[in-house]
């Protein structure tokens, strides 16, 4: 039994008449009569007496348009209700994003948005990389950015912006004395890392290795604000994303040097769950998140400004049962100048 079915009924006793119902519904007053006929024969009653004009309604057809306007009723305040919710949702948007994302480009994305937008509300929390990948995947949030970002069968990756990474080290350090810094110049010096269970550590790893570089890694920490102040204390150098360390520099409590025998950068990328729907306030912000993409470079990170200001493009359209595509680490020295190991 369809509700359009019950409101055509009551129409009908509404009006009075067949055909004045069946225009208010956009029917015929054929499909009209035949919807309230097929309502007696489900119940084994007659509702409306077609013997009489203007048309009556039996005793039975009462105790069923009373219960059919109570059910109607409450119908339409579902739907209100369900649209409110909706139009709250909209105006949402919740954001889980690695820690020197979130310090280093988030927040001034985020205040540009609400400048825009001073009705939507915009919620963010910075976690481990791992840990934004399970948000997303449980639905806790709607967009996650990461660096080194992978799609997999439950989430879809975004290309988003490349860091040049470079040489960190207290201002009074040699190397700041030194007019050009090359990978060698790192082979055997005190490093601040990142921890070994990071997917960077494991890149920049791999990079030294293949330039023959041993450093002495004396210190591991998990996030980038604490490697930064390791090293304002001299407790060893580091390699970390030039925007994370611009403002320390600018105050003359850390200083950089770009390696220049080859380039080592960190791709960053924007996640949400395959199967979400974006509200329109979470595509907006991926759209401005899109705008602020290496603008240096008149990109925007993988996305196709032509298109679509809101459309979401994957890293990977296909994807196994498992993890299969993971974004460009872009880590490409030159090591030709380097020593052999």
């Amino acid at each position: 039994m369809q509700f359009r079915s019950l409101k055509v009924f009551c129409d009908v006793i509404d009006q009075r008449s067949f055909s004045l119902a069946a225009r208010e519904n956009g029917l015929s007053q054929s499909s009209a009569s035949q919807l309230v006929h097929q309502l007696e024969g489900r119940l084994g009653v007659r509702l409306i007496d077609r013997s009489q004009r203007p048309l009556t309604v039996t005793r039975e057809g009462e105790v069923f348009y009373e219960g059919c306007q109570r059910l109607l009723r409450r119908y339409r305040d579902l739907e209100r209700r369900v649209r409110r919710v909706r139009s709250s949702g909209e105006g949402h948007v919740s954001i889980a994003a690695i820690y020197s994302i979130g310090l280093s480009h988030l927040n001034a994305c985020i205040k540009a948005f609400l400048g825009r937008h001073p009705e939507a509300k915009v919620r963010v929390q910075y976690q481990q990389p791992d840990r934004v990948y399970q948000l997303v995947e449980s639905r806790q949030v709607d967009l996650g950015l990461v660096s080194y970002p992978r799609s997999s069968r439950k989430v879809e990756a975004m290309e988003w912006r490349t860091e040049p990474m470079v040489l960190v080290c207290s201002p009074h350090h040699a190397l700041c004395l030194k007019p050009a810094v090359v990978w060698q110049d790192l082979h055997g010096l005190p490093m601040v890392g990142f921890s070994e269970e990071l997917r960077i550590r494991r890149e920049i790893d791999r990079t030294l290795t293949r330039c023959g570089v041993e450093p002495l890694v004396a210190m591991e920490f998990d996030n980038i604000e604490t490697i930064k102040r390791a090293i304002e204390i001299d407790a060893g150098v580091g390699l970390l994303p030039l925007p994370t360390i611009e403002r320390e520099v600018q105050a003359g409590t850390l200083a950089s040097r770009v390696i220049s025998d080859g380039e080592l950068t960190r791709p960053l990328g924007i996640i949400r769950r395959r199967d979400a729907q974006l509200s329109r306030t979470a595509q907006g912000v991926v759209d401005l998140l899109q705008q602020h993409a290496d603008p240096a470079k008149g990109e925007t990170g993988g996305s196709n400004p032509a298109k679509s200001p809101f459309s979401f493009e994957p890293i990977a359209s296909r994807l196994s049962d498992s993890i299969v595509a993971t974004a460009a680490t872009s880590i490409t020295p030159d090591c030709s100048k380097a020593a052999a190991p």
